[in-house]
């Protein structure tokens, strides 16, 4: 058995989840919705506190697939009722961030600004301290779009191992090299 698919997933108060005739799972929350698409072998029971989730054979595809839809799912519940959140930090001289609404202006060093939209899903939110760097957050409840778009912000200008310039998470350690040792 998988260890991570046998673990029946619990449901807090106020969130609900339905499971239609071509296995898409709706959770609904406090917070917000969000569906999934279930493989068809991977049977899901909706009990009154708590999902379970069980499989037909002991395959590696359907063992695999056991444990993952466990996983979507608790990551859902948990996006319902508290959300996500995710911080990244701007290192570097100039680096700025700024937005108006879902449109994030990033001042990343290059010859001009970069204007990324922001899906409508996510709220977003950039601030600029006197003595700390600017921050970007990023919040919603649907931990696999954030993770994406903040991955793609950070590709904009990854941490360099030299100085540890660039985009990075808030607490993401990066390691850095020595640089070219002096001539005799």
């Amino acid at each position: 058995m998988s260890r991570i698919g046998k673990q029946p997933v619990a449901l807090p108060k106020g969130v609900t989840v339905s499971v239609s005739e071509h296995n898409l799972l709706t959770v609904k929350g406090p917070k917000g919705e969000l569906k999934q698409s279930i493989d068809r072998d991977i049977k899901v029971e909706v009990k009154e506190d708590h999902i379970e989730f069980a499989r037909p054979t002991d395959q590696i595809r359907h063992r695999a697939l056991h444990g993952l839809y466990r996983a979507l799912v608790a990551n859902m519940v948990k996006g319902v009722t508290g959300g996500y959140k995710r911080q990244l930090e701007l290192i570097g001289v100039g680096f700025k961030a700024s937005n108006q609404g879902n449109i994030l202006d990033l001042a990343l060093g290059y010859s001009h600004n970069i204007i990324f939209e922001i899906p409508k899903e996510l709220k977003l939110a950039t601030s600029q301290e006197k003595g700390q760097n600017p921050m970007i957050t990023l919040e919603g409840v649907d931990k696999q779009l954030i993770g994406q778009v903040a991955a793609k912000i950070r590709s904009l200008r990854k941490p360099e191992p030299y100085k540890g310039k660039g985009v990075r998470y808030v607490g993401e350690v990066v390691r850095k090299k020595a640089g070219k040792a002096a001539g005799k």
